[in-house]
């Protein structure tokens, strides 16, 4: 048994029934997968029927801690919502910080897994092991903003944790979050399977203290953790200053910023726009902090001119990339307002904005005209066009409606060629980096479990020339496969399933993540995990979601890229000239799937799964191959 760091309790729901129940969490999976992603999606494996509705009351919602939630690991108080995206078919997994996190552990749960439908419009209220199923009707149709305010109001207790979903949740917009404060578990629709239950919130208290097992040798954990984000030349002097937008300069020096859906890097200009030092110097405003962080990179912005004039918001480098690069906008003013709007609305900004740029090329290409558009003409730059386009796809308000599904199924609805325009993989929108100029970080993309997701195997050796475990050459693809294998592997483990924020293993941590998880792991909860114990579990993790994918009827087919990566060489930048043709790709995958000990179809083989302790999870795989 585990002598600190979980609570050893699950908090199963059933909205349908009305019901709830604690049940201990499963030893044998905590170990293997320690928790957050890890324990999420090895209990969907077995719980989520194979080829359900991921609209359906079988599609489980899992909300998933590690060990270190509410302790003071630096960094750690992360949420990880997995379920069936709606968006793809695949897992979906987000991770989302703040303190909604720390307070589930408070309350005494490792997990809490909602299962079925309510009746009506529902929110949960959770405090000191007893959970009421209150009526929603009255918060059906807020934002998030309001909906935690009048939350909080009705219980009497400003100090209540909530995440909750906007009207693009009830609305089942196919890429909704849930929203915790201005934390969110965005990209994949986890929002959307939360509204399909007819659950607007969950609302949570607790006061329980997190045990540890070894007091003395934790706090030696954690000093040590601190003093190497201390000594990172990057951590303190630049990053909690400027959070992330502060690496747009470099992306575009780099020539990876994606501008104009992908169709001109390198050749668009951001810096004036949204470059690092307009941003902080004239944008900035003030910051926030996770609990438990000392870094506090969430950069409050401020719209100082135009009609958003006020405007606060806290757009990420993602963010600006999708509704200010893709698009072509020419002020941080319209970026902030589109933030705002997606956090009310409860929309995830990087598929909200890709989506729009999709539409935009496919109106220069006059694939959709101004009649389809409901009038609107939405040409580049076009910022009073994109926000109106934000408020009509949280309300799958005509032409929103087909964008709200993304762009796969909208160029599917759409058709005349529009297909070539739709950046995707496996149906998640391509986020902010052009991976023809970093192809690790490409080959991440197309294999990631969950689609085109830079947080699963982000390639920081590519992007900012990180030695480690070995330096490569970003546009080189030759040894992509291992690296990738290696970036994806430690980042499930000691991102997803520990789990903490990516941006202080980036940072602070690439050399020692492993053996700092394990030195602190083994602190709270009494464990003798090694460095390369925690190294398997990521490796296990990225197996399991495998199995649930292929059960899904996912093939190598779709680990791969849009076309115009494929076939359109970048023609200006820091990266030109660079593109990954179907014979790179090839290699890539063969090279990764083979490093993986996968079959040369990418499907996890019995000698590979035995080898890491997962003989349940082969038999589970046997059904489906």
């Amino acid at each position: 048994m585990f002598k600190g760091g979980y609570t050893g309790k699950v908090l199963r729901i059933n909205l349908t029934e009305k019901k709830f129940a604690e049940e201990p969490l499963r030893q044998d999976v905590a170990e293997k997968y320690l928790g957050g992603a890890g324990v999420g999606i090895r209990y969907m494996l077995e719980e989520v029927p194979a080829k359900c509705d991921p609209l359906g009351p079988e599609n489980n919602l899992y909300f998933s801690l590690g060990p270190c939630a509410g302790t003071d690991v630096p960094c750690a108080s992360r949420v990880v919502v997995t379920a069936k995206s709606p968006l793809t078919g695949a897992v979906a997994k987000s991770s989302s910080g703040g303190h909604f996190p720390a307070e589930i552990k408070f309350a005494g749960y490792d997990m809490i897994i909602v299962e079925g439908k309510a009746e009506k419009p529902t929110y949960l209220w959770i405090k000191d092991g007893r959970v009421s199923f209150r009526d929603a009707k009255h918060l059906w149709g807020l934002n998030t903003m309001d909906t935690q305010h009048f939350i909080k109001d009705t219980i009497g207790d400003q100090n209540v944790r909530i995440a909750c979903i906007g009207q693009a949740g009830e609305n089942l917009n196919l890429y909704a979050s849930i929203i915790n404060e201005r934390h969110a578990s965005g990209r994949k629709g986890v929002g959307a399977v939360m509204g399909s239950k007819n659950l607007k919130a969950i609302a949570i208290r607790g006061t329980e203290p997190v045990p540890i097992a070894n007091p003395e040798a934790f706090k030696t954990a954690v000093k040590s953790m601190l003093q190497a984000m201390k000594e990172s030349p990057i951590m303190y002097p630049t990053f909690s200053k400027g959070g992330t937008p502060g690496i747009i300069d470099h992306m575009y020096e780099m020539g990876v910023f994606p501008t104009k859906n992908f169709a001109n890097t390198g050749e668009w200009d951001p810096l004036d726009s949204f470059g690092s030092e307009v941003g902080q110097n004239e944008f900035n405003h003030t910051r926030e902090f996770c609990y438990k962080c000392p870094v506090g990179c969430s950069q409050v912005k401020l719209a100082k001119s135009g009609p958003y004039k006020g405007t606060a918001s806290i757009p990420e480098f993602e963010t600006i990339y999708s509704f200010g690069g893709s698009t072509l906008m020419k002020s941080f003013n319209e970026v902030i307002a589109a933030d705002k709007l997606c956090d009310e609305y409860g929309m995830d900004t990087i598929s909200c904005g890709v989506s729009i740029a999709f539409a935009m090329e496919c109106y220069e290409k006059g694939i959709l005209t101004k009649d389809d558009l409901d009038g609107i003409d939405l040409h580049w730059g076009n910022a009073e066009a994109m926000i109106t386009m934000v408020h009509k796809i949280a309300h799958r308000d005509g032409i929103g409606a087909i964008l709200a599904d993304g762009v796969q199924k909208a160029a599917e609805q759409i058709g005349k060629g529009s297909e070539q325009y739709a950046m995707h993989v496996k149906g998640l929108e391509l986020p902010g980096y052009d991976v023809r100029g970093a192809k690790a970080h490409g080959l991440n993309y197309a294999t990631g479990y969950t689609g085109a997701d830079h947080c699963l195997g982000y390639a920081f050796q590519e992007m900012f020339s990180v030695p480690i475990p070995y330096p490569v050459d970003r546009l080189a693809y030759e040894g992509k496969g291992k690296l990738t294998k290696w970036n994806q592997d430690v980042r499930a483990v000691t991102c997803d399933s520990f789990p903490m924020c990516g941006f202080v293993l980036d940072m602070a941590l690439a050399g020692v993540c492993q053996q700092n998880a394990a030195d602190i792991v083994n602190a709270l909860t009494g464990t003798t995990y090694t460095a390369e114990d925690i190294y398997t579990i990521g490796e296990r993790v990225n197996n399991a979601a495998k199995i649930f994918n292929v059960r899904e009827g996912f093939t190598r087919s779709e680990d791969d890229f849009p076309e115009r990566i494929k076939t359109e060489p970048m023609k200006e930048g820091g990266a030109k000239g660079a593109y990954i043709p179907q014979n790179e790709v090839d290699f890539m995958l063969d090279e990764y799937y083979e490093d993986r000990g996968w079959t040369k179809d990418g499907v996890p083989t019995e000698e590979k799964l035995k080898s890491l302790g997962m003989k349940q999870e082969f038999e589970l795989l046997k059904k489906f191959v």
